[in-house]
């Protein structure tokens, strides 16, 4: 991973009012084993570059998590409410998902049955594209984990192409088409079964 561009994603992140709020909660609910990934944090990176407002078409904040112990429903809500607990006035919806029961109601929301995930890691390098297959974490303010399997071009370049290891045709091109219809200018490759390798497995960490 380009260490230049890590740390440009991460000078955009802290540009962003409303994602370091997120970051201020969850430093406050002691929230260890987490990443705030994919939509809000890439779509950022998409405003700068097309010279957006930070803050456009951005709906929700995907923060994931893995317990194997703590593993209900209930658990999940719980930690949302705690977040909303301390944000004032916060405009988007907070999705928190614990990615050790994903494999739990899979199947119920997208019609086939996955194995569970072993860690959280895992869970990104299924992610429906390579751009958007991103999570970040801030530790203690100033450093920050970047975990991106298939590096950062493809977010940089406004690219998007098919993570195809778990979704299928369908939600991938569903998920271009609502994307492009906001940010005109993603560029995007047809639909590809062929399984593109990961190339950075480790989780890089800047300060900054």
């Amino acid at each position: 991973m380009k260490t230049e561009k890590a740390l440009k994603l991460i000078e955009i992140i802290n540009s962003n009012d409303q994602l370091i709020k997120v970051f201020d909660a969850l430093d406050e609910i002691d929230m260890n084993n987490y990443y705030i990934g994919a939509g809000a944090v890439v779509q950022s990176v998409w405003n700068e570059l097309t010279k957006k407002k930070s803050n456009y078409g951005i709906s929700d904040i995907d923060i994931v998590y893995y317990d194997e112990h703590k593993n209900t429903e209930y658990d999940e809500k719980r930690i949302t409410q705690e977040i909303y607990d301390r944000i004032s006035e916060f405009p988007y919806k907070i999705d928190v998902k614990n990615e050790a029961r994903v494999h739990l109601w899979y199947k119920d929301k997208f019609g086939y049955n996955i194995d569970q995930y072993k860690s959280l890691e895992e869970a990104i390098d299924s992610w429906p594209t390579t751009s958007t297959s991103l999570g970040i974490r801030r530790e203690n303010k100033v450093e920050w984990s970047i975990y991106a399997p298939f590096g950062l071009d493809d977010i940089f370049d406004l690219k998007l192409r098919a993570n195809s290891r778990q979704i299928t045709e369908e939600i991938y091109m569903n998920k271009v088409q609502k994307w492009c219809s906001k940010w005109s200018e993603l560029k995007y490759e047809k639909w590809n079964v062929e399984i593109i390798p990961i190339k950075y497995p480790n989780v890089i960490k800047i300060k900054i």
